[in-house]
């Protein structure tokens, strides 16, 4: 199966193409896609370089002239490629706009173009907003609350109207919060750990009560795996961890893991808009694909913590 994979070189998709290529059971060949932005890193993917099955192309997704030559033979298109950062998209929107909206949108035309067997965007529960209780379905309404999450809403409706007009296969995922190694450290769990190894202060914001659904990064490969190969055209399906913490007790267990002392926390002036809590659930991918995370987020975040002390200047591209 012949797969072009979106945003190859950041966090998630880089394990997501590593899982592909280095399947033995499936036989996959993969072309991988990725502009190199700040949090796009080449040295993600370095290690698939020498297999004959993973070809590596620098553009955009919303440079309408991707090559043709691209698409010959891919029958999926998996897309990771996003602008992610929720502090970033406050401070300016625009090229949140560009990359999750205009770059969907190139992205899907190129697929009705070339005649793509079937699509899959790659979401994330912010679109739904914020829940004091219980955990989101599918059917839940989009309410999206800071300018990330309204663009990442704004390329899930653009991806249902190619299905319901085009007749695409289509599929959107919607996930938690992720955490493994190879994630950007603007994020909160590399924040927290590179904070510790400087021995600064740990930012917090407000009183650090707000809550997530914590998502390890293979699992959600995982998932995404089960809905490309089995998922139903046009439906949506929200991949959870399964674990709720607050940051407050996310930074307590990092710290109790590094032997850090507690006094590192620092509250500070909570981010506009912030959501207060996120929870999904994912009985329907569940029930219906039999998906299920299998990381334990104690025993993960050990060896998340050891890959970051390892890796300190993994980011450094000078």
């Amino acid at each position: 199966m012949k797969i072009l994979v979106t945003g190859a070189a950041g966090f998630i998709g880089s394990h997501f193409v590593r899982q592909l290529v280095t399947d033995q059971a499936e036989k996959f060949e993969v072309t991988a896609l990725d502009s190199l932005t700040y949090a796009g890193n080449l040295r993600n993917v370095e290690d698939l370089m020498g297999f004959s099955n993973f070809n590596f192309l620098k553009d955009d997704i919303s440079n309408p002239k991707l090559s043709g030559e691209i698409f010959l033979g891919v029958e999926a298109i998996i897309n990771f490629a996003a602008e992610s950062h929720v502090d970033r998209s406050i401070e300016s929107s625009a090229a949140f706009i560009q990359t999750n909206i205009q770059g969907s949108h190139n992205l899907l035309e190129l697929a009705v173009k070339h005649g793509i067997s079937r699509y899959l965007q790659v979401s994330t529960d912010e679109v739904y907003g914020s829940i004091s209780e219980g955990s989101w379905d599918e059917s839940f309404p989009l309410l999206p609350n800071s300018p990330y999450a309204a663009s990442k809403a704004s390329a899930d409706l653009l991806v249902r109207s190619f299905n319901k007009t085009y007749g695409l296969h289509t599929n959107i995922t919607r996930c938690s919060n992720n955490f493994g190694t190879h994630q950007y450290p603007e994020k909160l769990i590399p924040v927290i750990i590179r904070k510790i190894i400087l021995g600064q202060q740990i930012p917090i914001y407000g009183d650090g009560q707000n809550r997530r659904d914590w998502l390890h990064v293979l699992d959600h490969c995982r998932g995404i795996r089960t809905v490309m190969s089995g998922g139903a055209s046009g439906e949506v399906y929200n991949i959870g961890g399964g674990t709720e913490l607050s940051n407050l007790d996310l930074a307590r267990k990092i710290i109790k893991i590094m032997g850090a002392n507690e006094n590192l926390i620092n509250f500070v002036t909570d981010r506009k808009g912030h959501d207060f809590r996120y929870s999904v659930s994912f009985k329907k991918i569940e029930q219906e694909l039999g998906y299920r995370p299998i990381e334990s987020i104690d025993e993960s975040l050990i060896n998340v913590v050891d890959w970051y002390i390892q890796n300190t200047n993994w980011w450094d591209k000078s």
